[in-house]
């Protein structure tokens, strides 16, 4: 069942993946995604580490990752942008979001240690977002319509390689 999800939103993520780039982008008041296909890919690519296990303090695939360190990863990896460590330290990167201006590859923070931002996540769409939760447990997807995510829920921060490092890869 699981990988019959994974698969539905893979497919779901590469179909919104075309965009035009013969008109100009409207003026929006947050900023834009660097290209929607390539968040779309970002999302795509954070859904493929499903299963991960959680390990804290965790950065890598081999060992496993903690909520931050999982972010972190997929950002160096995929666009090839560094972020901070901490998830509280990425909840000042980037631009603010509303909760209904989200798209695949925006960051979402939540509250999960009694402590602003202690948690974070990649949304992917549908009102879902990946990460790497607790101590064992596994990078998996979740709905911020859940009723514990949605309690929990600090914000949103869109990055894009003008409001962030970029690291040679």
């Amino acid at each position: 069942m699981k990988y019959f999800i994974t698969l539905s939103i893979l497919l779901l993520l590469s179909a919104c993946g075309t965009t035009r780039h013969d008109t100009p982008a409207p003026a929006a008041s947050v900023a834009p995604h660097s290209d929607d296909a390539q968040m779309n890919n970002l999302a795509i690519y954070a859904i493929s580490l499903y299963d991960t296990p959680y390990q804290y303090g965790g950065k890598s695939r081999t060992n496993g990752f903690d909520c931050s360190g999982f972010v972190q990863y997929v950002f160096r990896n995929s666009l090839g942008l560094q972020l901070p460590r901490t998830s509280a330290e990425m909840s000042r990167a980037g631009t603010p979001l509303g909760q209904d201006q989200l798209k695949p590859g925006d960051l979402v923070f939540f509250n999960t240690a009694h402590s602003p931002y202690s948690h974070v996540g990649i949304f992917v769409g549908e009102n879902r977002f990946v990460h790497s939760p607790r101590s064992g447990k596994a990078i998996m997807m979740s709905s911020m319509n859940d009723k514990y995510w949605r309690t929990r829920y600090n914000g949103a921060r869109r990055i894009t390689s003008s409001n962030t490092l970029v690291v040679n890869q």
